[in-house]
């Protein structure tokens, strides 16, 4: 299966009704571009900001703008001067739940959910519930026909571009510990989609 192949109109017109039925907002844009600068008007002046490990953010600089602007409080900032020996859990906690968090998905569906993978986890509190703000940059590469889809997309075509990523970066692999499926958000406009009809990250 091709999962690098931007859907038709239609499909992507089925997805986007789909997600809002599920109480996900979307915003379409035709490129990563766009895409960038609808985040930055989605996210307010001096924000606290937690940007997630993307490639799709870190290909369009938002990861960097966001930390290395000084316009927000950016999450990640505070975490690099704290202690992780002795300020774990104070460390844990501003991960899990800040004001926004930035990140992306691993597959989207046309019934309107999305899938996440992660290895550590560290992501996915704040997208189910714990950030009142979750703004989400996908390629609209990444739409599947259903939830058993997105699965096999996750294990058979991110997981081996991510062990790849992880192993350069960090000198180890990656692993699909946990995954998360939001099949529907109960809290209007708390999860926003910008979804680029362009092929962004894996």
């Amino acid at each position: 299966m091709n999962y690098t192949t931007i859907p038709s109109q239609d499909i992507i017109e089925k997805t986007i009704q789909n997600l809002k039925a599920n109480g996900i907002n979307v915003l379409v844009v035709k490129n990563g571009q766009e895409a960038k600068k609808k985040v930055f008007q989605l996210l307010p002046k001096n924000a606290e900001v937690m940007t997630m490990t993307s490639v799709t953010l870190d290909t369009l600089g938002i990861s960097q703008e966001i930390i290395e602007s000084g316009k927000y409080n950016a999450v990640r900032n505070t975490l690099a001067k704290m202690n992780r020996e002795t300020q774990n859990l104070e460390m844990q906690k501003l991960g899990a739940a800040p004001e926004y968090a930035v990140g992306s998905v691993h597959a989207v569906t046309v019934d309107g959910h999305a899938l996440i993978a992660s290895n550590s986890g560290s992501q996915l509190p704040a997208y189910v519930y714990g950030s009142p703000h979750v703004i989400w940059v996908v390629g609209a590469q990444k739409i599947v026909k259903n939830t058993d889809e997105g699965i096999k997309r996750i294990y058979d075509y991110v997981l081996p571009l991510e062990d790849a990523r992880a192993k350069k970066a960090y000198g180890v692999g990656s692993f699909i510990s946990k995954l998360l499926i939001l099949n529907r958000e109960q809290t209007p406009n708390r999860i926003t989609m910008i979804l680029v009809k362009e092929v962004l990250g894996f």
